[in-house]
């Protein structure tokens, strides 16, 4: 039987969610995961084997916690307004990212992706969830007329995706609301259905 852990692991992931979130995964050393965490050395190795192992837990720590958490908030809505208010969210990080940090996702999509296989299967995963809401919404939204049925909802899906990611890599060298407003809101216009014309 496992042994519990010694210290508030979700404090922990927290915490090691900034580390690495601000500096990249290479950029950040065991030490700055000890003097974040306040963790010694010895109880990181043993909860999660190494760096790599503790960047993969706060990589699933952030996307259940702040990704999934809004996709969750948003698909209560009609359809095209959960879609209108994901963008919203995304827009207000952005804008109000003050580090410039960007989206812990994005950033290891780029940075772990290309050449780390686990990686790119897990995040791929994780951008394939944000796709399938995108898709949820825009089919139903189809069904009940609020969602264009011009294009296929697939391909809809895959162009906010695409919105998405161009978003959130904008903004963290240009975090200026009429640039990124302007990317979103021809995407926004395009899922305009037959109620709206």
């Amino acid at each position: 039987m496992a042994r519990p852990r010694e210290f508030d692991e979700a404090a922990a992931l927290d915490a090691t969610v900034q580390c690495f979130w601000s500096r990249g995964y290479e950029a950040t050393s065991v030490k700055d995961l000890i003097d974040t965490t306040g963790l010694t050395a010895a109880s990181l190795y043993n909860a999660y084997g190494d760096k790599r192992g503790l960047f993969r837990a706060a990589l699933d720590h952030y996307v259940e916690s702040s990704v999934m958490a809004r996709i969750r908030r948003c698909e209560a809505l009609p359809p095209r307004q959960a879609i209108g208010a994901f963008f919203d969210e995304i827009l207000s990080r952005s804008l109000n990212d003050g580090e410039h940090k960007g989206c812990m996702l994005v950033n290891s999509a780029l940075e772990m992706a290309p050449h780390d296989p686990e990686f790119r299967k897990s995040i791929a995963g994780a951008l394939a969830r944000i796709e399938s809401f995108f898709l949820h919404c825009i089919n139903a939204g189809q069904v009940d007329g609020t969602i264009t049925r011009s294009q296929p909802a697939e391909v809809l899906a895959r162009h906010l995706l695409g919105v998405l990611m161009g978003v959130r890599v904008l903004a963290r060298v240009r975090p200026e609301r009429t640039l990124l407003e302007g990317v979103i809101a021809p995407a926004l216009a395009l899922m305009r259905g037959g109620r709206d014309s």
